[in-house]
C-alpha cells in the first residue's frame, strides 16, 4: 500500500475530523436556535427553508438508486425513499416536517409551494442534488456521511427547543425521533461502503472532498438564514418575511 493511501480506519478518522470541524451544529444560527434565543418568525424561516432540503432528499436518492450497479445496493438504498416519502400507510419524514412547520405557525400550502424560501437555500440544495446525480457513485454515497454526525445535533435540537420555546411541543418535533435510528443505520452502511471501495489515494481524496462539499451545503443554508433573519436582516425580495406576530406576510 502506498504511504499516501489511508487504511480504512485512517479514512474513517479523517472523515470524522471533517465533521468535527465543519458540521453545521457549529454554525451561529444553530447555536441561537438550540439556545432558545430566536424569535418565532426566525424559527418559522428555518422550518420553511429546511423543508426544501427535506423535499429534495428523496429526489437525490432516487437519482442515485438509478445508477447503483447491483440489486443489493439498490435494495439497501431504497429504504431511504420510504423514510422520507412514507410507504402509503405510514407518513414519512417529509410529512412529519410539514407537521413541524404547521406546529410553529406556518401555513402548509405556503410551505409546500416553496415560494418563500431563500435563493441561498434553493441554490445550495439544488447543488447537492446535482452533485449526487453527476459525480461518481462513490462520491455520491460519501456525501451522505453527514449522517454520522446528525444524532448529536438532533439531541441538542430537541432538548434546546423544548426548553427554550413554550410554543413547541414533543408533537411539533416528532420528525426527529425516527431519525435517531434511521441516520445511524444509513451512516453505517455508507461508511462501510466507502471504506471498502475507496482504495486509491485519488478515490480517498474524492470521498473526503465529497463530505466537505456536503458540510458546505448545510453550512451555506444557515448562512442564508442568518443574514436574512438575524443580522443584518437583509431579506431578499419575495422571500418569507415574518409579521409582527410571527405570521406570514
Amino acid at each position: 500500500m502506498s504511504d499516501n493511501v489511508l487504511t480504512p480506519e485512517e479514512l474513517e478518522a479523517a472523515l470524522r475530523a471533517i465533521g468535527a470541524e465543519r458540521y453545521h451544529n457549529l454554525h451561529p444560527f444553530h447555536r441561537l436556535l438550540h439556545g432558545g434565543k430566536l424569535e418565532r418568525g426566525q424559527i418559522q424561516a428555518w422550518a420553511l427553508n429546511r423543508y426544501y432540503y427535506q423535499r429534495q432528499i428523496p429526489i437525490k436518492d432516487a437519482s442515485l438508486i438509478a445508477r447503483l450497479p447491483t440489486a443489493e445496493l439498490r435494495r439497501a438504498w431504497r429504504s431511504r425513499l420510504i423514510d422520507h416519502d412514507g410507504d402509503g400507510a405510514l407518513p414519512g419524514g417529509i410529512e412529519r416536517w410539514l407537521k413541524l412547520a404547521e406546529g410553529v405557525g406556518l401555513d402548509r400550502a405556503y410551505v409546500e409551494s416553496t415560494e418563500g424560501i431563500l435563493p441561498t437555500t434553493r441554490f445550495a440544495v439544488d447543488a447537492y442534488v446535482n452533485f449526487v446525480r453527476e459525480r461518481s457513485v462513490l462520491e455520491a454515497i460519501a456525501s451522505s456521511l453527514t449522517e454520522m454526525f446528525s444524532p448529536t445535533i438532533i439531541a441538542e435540537r430537541v432538548e434546546g427547543m423544548l426548553r427554550g420555546y413554550p410554543f413547541i411541543t414533543f408533537d411539533t418535533l416528532a420528525y426527529f425521533k425516527p431519525r435517531l435510528s434511521q441516520a445511524p443505520r444509513d451512516a453505517d452502511f455508507a461508511l462501510a461502503y466507502v471504506k471498502a471501495e475507496a482504495r486509491t489515494e485519488a478515490e480517498q481524496q474524492a470521498v473526503l472532498n465529497a463530505l466537505r462539499f456536503k458540510c458546505g451545503v448545510l453550512w451555506a443554508q444557515l448562512d442564508g438564514l442568518y443574514l436574512a433573519y438575524v443580522e443584518p436582516r437583509l431579506i431578499p425580495p419575495g422571500a418569507f418575511a415574518p409579521g409582527p406576530d410571527g405570521a406570514n406576510r
